[in-house]
């Protein structure tokens, strides 16, 4: 697989990860672990997108 379809990948999960946060702020019924294990996920999406792209 090239780096740039890797890079690719690894942003459009951070997208749906975004999304999945987005809903589960709407939802009082969504806990503040949840809500933070998404941000932890998008965060080290984030950092490994940046690492590849350097």
């Amino acid at each position: 697989m090239a780096l740039s379809t890797h890079i690719e990948q690894l942003k459009q999960k951070h997208v749906e990860l975004e999304n999945r946060l987005e809903e589960a702020m709407r939802h009082p019924s969504i806990g503040d672990d949840e809500i933070a294990e998404i941000k932890r996920q998008k965060l080290l999406l984030k950092d490994k997108i940046e690492q590849l792209q350097h």
